[in-house]
């Protein structure tokens, strides 16, 4: 493929329960650190589930201007936090010059739950007239973008994706298109969310999604695990800056990996559970390597969505063995959400910065927890501690409710 039409990732940014950034968070990461502990943020003993994978220590003013944070819902100020790392990170500048061609898409699953809540609080306690002027615009999914475009002066294709749990790598994938198909030359692109509020939790909780492990919170997440009952519910940014290969490589950009292939999938199967067999994971992941120009036993590694739920863990491993066949059982295969949680909407952004750092550093961080291995999930997934290991092809998968199957291929440069 020509240079031209070749996208590769030149910034990132991250905000995680582990961590505040990208150096912090890929360390803990690799040092197998799990972020979950007891809720924090309102109390969560009236609740079956009372933990959660939280953002600590984070501190809106210390990265945003005071006045303009208290207008942004928490995953809108996650967001703009990880778009300040990752593009400080790309060394990619916005003028006069390049503006129309440099554009946003940052996705949520959720959006602004925390602003709906407190609006409807004040509405029931103290009247309409009393809802704040900026509640809807703190509230909408498409915010996010919408900020960033208007700090940065990024003025290129701007919108949102929401698709559940899938957001984050659809986004990746979306934005390499805009690239590749012309119509910009640079994307910041990623997910954010913010979803720890009671609603969220009482409703996955009494759907059976969540774990209620809670005397062990740094144990609950165990995906491929026998003993996993639900994941763990997370919260966090994750953003990262494309660019067309040529334009990065005029500039001196440094690059993290190449944006090899894409594949998007329905399921068209039921609202929350999976294909039979990983039908759809399998296809989106067939389609990714097949727009990478790539054989399957050429992928050394795949980030899994890895969620800790009985159904997901056992479709993707089916769905992996379609794909790769007898490869399936040589490649390397590890969970994020396994320390984490589950981002949802982030996830994939989340997911897939790790997977870039993987390439980069040869080093695949672990999937924690896997003390009794499903038999139905009998594939390498890099129990307990990180492993070395030389890796030029990687894959990371998502899917969400509704059906959503994402799968990007990222390739050493």
């Amino acid at each position: 493929m020509e240079n031209s039409r070749r996208v590769v990732v030149t910034g990132v940014g991250m905000i995680t329960p582990v961590g505040l950034d990208v150096p912090t968070s890929w360390a803990a990461l690799v040092a197998g650190k799990s972020g979950a502990g007891r809720i924090t943020r309102f109390d969560a003993s009236p609740f079956e589930v009372q933990i959660a994978c939280e953002v600590k220590g984070f501190d809106p003013a210390a990265h945003l201007d005071y006045k303009e944070a208290r207008r942004m819902d928490r995953f809108c100020q996650f967001a703009m936090t990880a778009v300040k790392e990752a593009m400080a990170d790309s060394g990619l500048t916005i003028n006069a010059a390049n503006a129309e061609r440099v554009g946003v898409i940052i996705g949520s699953g959720i959006g602004g739950i925390a602003t709906i809540l407190d609006a409807v609080k004040v509405m029931e306690t103290r009247g309409p007239s009393r809802i704040g002027p900026f509640a809807v615009p703190m509230l909408m999914a498409d915010i996010a973008a919408g900020h960033v475009a208007i700090t940065y002066g990024a003025k290129g294709p701007n919108h949102a994706v929401v698709a559940a749990c899938a957001t984050g790598t659809i986004v990746i994938g979306e934005a390499a298109m805009l690239i590749r198909h012309g119509l910009a030359d640079a994307m910041i692109c990623g997910g954010s969310e913010a979803a720890i509020v009671p609603i969220a939790l009482g409703g996955l909780g009494n759907m059976g999604a969540l774990s209620k492990r809670n005397d062990e919170p740094e144990k609950a997440s165990r995906p491929f695990d026998r003993d996993r009952d639900g994941f763990v519910m997370g919260e966090g940014a994750g953003i990262l800056v494309l660019e067309r290969l040529d334009h990065a490589l005029a500039r001196g950009a440094h690059i993290y990996g190449e944006v090899a292939g894409y594949g998007a999938t329905a399921d068209a199967f039921h609202i929350t559970a999976p294909a039979e067999g990983g039908e759809g994971a399998a296809r989106a992941m067939k389609i990714a390597l097949e727009e990478a120009g790539l054989a399957s036993e050429e992928v050394d590694y795949i980030n899994a969505h890895g969620t800790s739920t009985a159904l997901n863990d056992v479709s993707e491993t089916q769905a992996i063995k379609t794909v790769l066949g007898k490869h399936a059982y040589r490649v390397a295969i590890s969970s994020t959400k396994s320390m984490v949680g589950h981002i949802m909407g982030a996830a994939g952004a989340v997911e897939g910065i790790a997977t870039l750092l993987t390439l980069r550093d040869g080093v695949i961080h672990p999937t924690i927890n896997l003390d009794n291995p499903d038999p139905q999930c009998d594939l390498d997934y890099v129990p307990h501690v990180a492993r070395q290991a030389p890796v030029h092809v990687a894959m990371s998968n998502s899917f969400g409710f509704g059906g959503h199957n994402a799968c990007v291929v990222f390739r050493r440069v």
